[in-house]
């Protein structure tokens, strides 16, 4: 599965969380679409922030394990939650190599460096440059878009 697609080209990580008093004065967030997304905070502002790291978190986990990203469903009136930026490009990478068939070595061929870099680019805990990552997605008919909302 991947992340919401609107049409056939465009891939959204916004994922509904589902708050609820922790019975204890303070809330649970859960992410129901990514396994183990959970988290707390003493108010439901803190418990968002805090699933946003989690929910990086998760995603950094299944790309490390190779596994699926999970498709987020629709919020319903829920609050949402966004994966962030560079873990959203790294995913989005990660996700279309995945589609495409394309493997770290042919990417790598395409964009004229050692397939190290292309695991690099994958890596959710190296710190890649987002031009790189872009210019890897513009190879395989990708582009980013970044959208600015009110918090």
């Amino acid at each position: 599965m991947t992340p919401i697609r609107n049409g056939a080209t465009e891939m959204r990580f916004i994922y509904p969380v589902d708050l609820s008093d922790d019975g204890a004065g303070g809330f649970l967030a859960v992410v129901p679409d990514v396994t183990g997304c959970a988290t707390d905070g003493a108010t439901e502002h803190e418990a968002l922030r805090e699933i946003a790291d989690a929910l990086d978190e998760a995603i950094a986990a299944a790309m490390i394990a190779k596994e699926d990203i999970p498709l987020p469903s629709a919020a319903k009136g829920r609050p949402t939650v966004t994966l962030g930026t560079l873990m959203a490009a790294k995913a989005a990478l990660y996700i279309t190599m995945r589609e495409t068939g394309t493997n770290n070595t042919a990417l790598a061929a395409k964009m004229g460096l050692a397939e190290t870099e292309i695991r690099r680019m994958l890596d959710p805990r190296h710190a890649t440059k987002i031009g790189r990552l872009e210019k890897a997605l513009a190879l395989l008919g990708r582009r980013i878009s970044v959208v600015v909302e009110a918090a």
